[in-house]
């Protein structure tokens, strides 16, 4: 702490945080098809302490299921807007109206990220990249939202040339008559320079230059630590000498007061036979090394005690994303939210430290159809034994008495009562595995630990999801017409009964 203070006496203010003190936040991937439903991965976030979020567009249905959460959000223009947006004042007006203020101040959206890596992936878009970020922070200014929502846009850190010794890092030279003004907006709105920093990808770049060790941030003996032979600095990890490089190159264009948020890092935890430091392991020592860093308030060489907020890429696996196979793997959640690895975070506080592993639930899907969830419940407490007594009016889970809530009841009895094995939790794809507890009340679902939820020993055998009585048999789909969720579980336990 009276680091921390001196560091404040001889630094400007607005260097020392970039809004508050350090963060761990994730970035939630593009493809939502392949994820939970918005509800659930908001879920998820409560569940794990996440505070912060960054998403790769503006999606109404995951903006709407963060509202009321408190969670900070960071939404993006994607590239393929930028052009528009930054050759149109009015384009950038109609963008915040219908993207940022519909949504506020419900949902706490904090930042505005313009593109991303734009210098080195949409290069014909850089000459409008400052346009648009001005024409952003005017209609925020407009809609008076510019005091609580800051705009910048990440950088890939190969911007940044000759990055060790950091002290003599510098921004590509091609890129000044961009970089200048823009890092004049950053420090005009009091902003930050948002940076991608893959300490990954300089370790398989490095051809054994750089040690796995110095990548994951592994302890090194002082005579392995990489000195920077300028100040004197000693780095002990790939992810420091980055952003001190970042630093010092915005000091070169005398820019010495615009702190940095670290918008991507991470680890994939499986890769290719071309990546066998892709493991498990290595992505869990990571990330857990990662947060603690962060979380630890240790700075930088450069700057100790200086906040480096980071956001961790990803929050769930990409199964269908195209590339190598490492490119699907940066998740640390799979798409039913159950971790990829636990994390070692003891004494980094409670950010992700959560363990769902066998905190897995089974419920109804978002939206199925109503007939299905029906033919899956009658399924469920019939031919599935399950005991679905709780479900009768009058007892603790009759309330609400819908099939959505029913079924949800009915599947996880099931799906628990089958020890969970894969396919347990299909019926005919009206089912998901969830890390959420859906008990509400005094209606506690099996696998939550409650009392209320026990379930009948069976024997039968667990349908497969490829198997035509995965759930909910044909001969089980029929029209409801009036009969009511309520009154054909009640036959059906009768049934039970006198059997």
């Amino acid at each position: 702490m009276a680091l921390l203070l001196l560091f404040l006496l001889l630094f400007p203010a607005s260097l020392a945080s970039a809004g508050e003190g350090p963060f761990i936040g994730v970035n939630i991937g593009t493809d939502l098809s392949n994820m939970p439903s918005p509800t659930q991965v908001v879920a998820l976030l409560k569940a794990q302490n996440i505070r912060h979020v960054r998403l790769y567009d503006t999606d109404n249905a995951m903006l709407l299921a963060l509202a009321n959460s408190g969670i900070g959000v960071t939404v993006s223009v994607p590239n393929d807007q930028l052009l528009g947006i930054g050759q149109s004042n009015a384009t950038a007006a109609y963008w915040v109206a219908r993207n940022i203020v519909a949504h506020v101040p419900a949902t706490n959206i904090t930042v505005i990220a313009v593109g991303s890596e734009v210098l080195t992936t949409l290069q014909n878009a850089a000459p409008v990249l400052v346009s648009a970020m001005k024409f952003i922070h005017s209609a925020l200014v407009a809609s008076n939202l510019d005091s609580r929502i800051k705009v910048s846009t990440p950088h890939s850190s190969s911007i940044i040339i000759d990055s060790f010794p950091p002290s003599q890092a510098f921004f590509n030279r091609t890129w000044d008559p961009v970089m200048v003004p823009l890092l004049k907006f950053l420090q005009s709105t009091g902003s930050y320079l948002m940076l991608n920093v893959y300490p990954y990808y300089d370790y398989m770049q490095s051809n054994d230059a750089i040690p796995l060790d110095y990548a994951l941030f592994r302890p090194l003996p002082p005579n392995k630590e990489a000195v920077d032979s300028n100040t004197l600095l000693h780095y002990n990890n790939v992810f420091d000498a980055v952003v001190d490089a970042a630093y010092f190159a915005m000091s070169y264009l005398n820019f010495t007061n615009v702190p940095i948020v670290v918008t991507e890092s991470g680890w994939p935890s499986k890769g290719d036979s071309s990546e066998p430091d892709a493991t498990l392991e290595n992505a869990n020592t990571y990330n857990s090394n990662l947060i603690k860093h962060v979380l630890n308030n240790t700075g930088t060489p450069k700057h100790p005690g200086v906040a480096v907020s980071t956001y961790i890429y990803e929050l769930y696996n990409e199964d269908q994303r195209p590339g190598s196979v490492s490119e699907k793997n940066w998740g640390l959640f799979d798409a039913n939210g159950v971790p990829i690895y636990i994390l070692h975070l003891t004494g980094a506080g409670t950010v992700l430290a959560n363990d769902t592993t066998n905190q897995t639930f089974c419920v109804a899907k978002d939206g199925a159809d109503k007939k299905m969830l029906q033919a899956a419940l009658d399924w469920a407490c019939g031919p599935g034994k399950v005991e679905c007594s709780l479900l009768l009016q009058g007892q603790a889970c009759y309330e609400p008495d819908n099939v959505v809530a029913h079924g949800t009841y009915a599947f996880n009895a099931y799906y628990q009562k089958m020890g969970k094995a894969p396919g347990t939790c299909d019926f005919k794809g009206v089912a998901t595995v969830t890390t959420t507890n859906p008990s509400h009340g005094s209606c506690i679902f099996p696998g939550s630990g409650g009392r209320n939820g026990t379930s009948v020993n069976g024997t039968i055998l667990a349908p497969s999801s490829n198997s035509t009585t995965s759930g909910c048999p044909p001969q089980y789909f029929f029209d409801v017409g009036s009969i009511t969720s309520s009154l054909i579980i009640t036959i059906l336990h009768l049934a039970l009964v006198l059997l």
